[in-house]
């Protein structure tokens, strides 16, 4: 629709209502994550009806808002009337065409809704969590906060997780969480690289999984399943990591970000477009399985994760509702709509 320009300032960030509430470094967080974009003379910005969660400030040249073909008002960059997002309520009421050549930004609403929700509940700044941009620790915070999952809990959650978790450094080489291991933490990586291996009979070296980057997250699925770790987790360079504990990672954040359904739920979920999801071993999967389901086992999500359809809902499924809870939870962090079926398919 349009083409992406330069990244915003904060001073220009705050030229716009509500961000101009936001703290000085939650805004330069959100900075980060937003880009100038513009559109020609009589290019739409969004059509009457549309539904998508984006909140549009236009920064320079004029919108014209339009209802059934006819102009019913305009809006001028720089000018008062910008200070407010377009047409912000859903389904959009007016369609927005570009008069000349106009600059906008456009933000993700969910991604705004939880910054300015942490912004007015948290007790300190993003920065007092985030690090210095010069180690290259900035982002994870905000890369956390735009999960869709993120916009499931509860601000106050959200809140006590920041406050509850601990920073760890650690050096090139140096292992993070060994296969094997009683599950305790849940990670984030907040600097540096980590290579994520499993060993197996025939490779004592380990295989390789995954690189995680700033941001990204892990150990969550021994939590979740109550069961040793499956993977080791290395340290590609230094780095650092903010850990949580397993019953505040429990109550905090498992808890509400997962959704859990019948059979005949799940059945509902499938006969509409949706897919069986089974993260048994192979031999589990072939002894028995859902009709149409795909098997991708448990310490394989994060390395298949790409084959997988974000626009299909996923009903995670094992023999007891243990692992499918964290492969569910896997995929909801990365924005698939996933769900797990209670009991497992031994209930069945």
């Amino acid at each position: 629709m349009a083409n992406t320009t330069d990244p915003f300032s904060t001073a220009l960030l705050k030229q716009f209502s509500p961000l101009d509430g936001l703290k000085r470094d939650n805004l330069a967080a959100l900075a980060r994550k937003v880009t100038v974009r513009e559109a020609s003379p009589q290019q739409l910005l969004f059509k009457e009806g549309d539904t998508e969660k984006r909140t549009i400030y236009v920064v320079s040249g004029t919108v014209e808002l339009v209802d059934q073909g006819k102009v019913v008002e305009t809006i001028e960059g720089q000018t008062e009337g910008a200070r407010n997002p377009l047409s912000h309520a859903l389904p959009r009421r007016v369609s927005a065409r570009a008069k000349n050549r106009v600059k906008f930004i456009s933000i993700d609403s969910d991604l705004l809704d939880v910054m300015l929700t942490w912004d007015q509940t948290g007790s300190y700044e993003v920065s007092e969590l985030r690090g210095s941009p010069a180690d290259g620790s900035g982002d994870w915070m905000t890369t956390l906060l735009q999960a869709k999952a993120f916009h499931k809990i509860p601000p106050a959650n959200i809140q006590a997780i920041f406050m509850r978790m601990q920073q760890i450094n650690y050096k090139s080489g140096d292992v993070v969480l060994k296969q094997g291991a009683e599950a305790d933490f849940f990670y984030v990586l907040t600097r540096g690289k980590c290579l994520v291996t499993r060993e197996t009979p025939l490779n004592k070296e380990g295989i390789k999984l995954a690189e995680l980057n700033v941001g990204e997250t892990f150990g969550e699925e021994g939590l979740i399943s109550d069961a040793k770790r499956n993977a080791t987790v290395t340290m590609m360079t230094d780095g650092s990591v903010m850990r949580l504990g397993k019953d505040d990672f429990q109550k905090l954040l498992n808890e509400p970000m997962l959704d859990w359904v019948t059979f005949e739920e799940a059945e509902e979920i499938v006969r509409g477009g949706g897919r069986w999801l089974d993260v048994r071993l192979p031999s589990e999967y072939e002894n028995n399985h859902q009709d149409g389901a795909l098997n991708i086992p448990l310490y394989f999500i994060r390395l298949k994760i790409n084959a997988l359809d974000p626009d299909i809902k996923y009903v995670v499924c094992c023999d007891t509702g243990r692992r499918s809870s964290a492969g569910a939870y896997i995929l909801s962090e990365r924005g698939f709509q996933a769900y797990v079926l209670r009991g497992g398919i031994n209930k069945v």
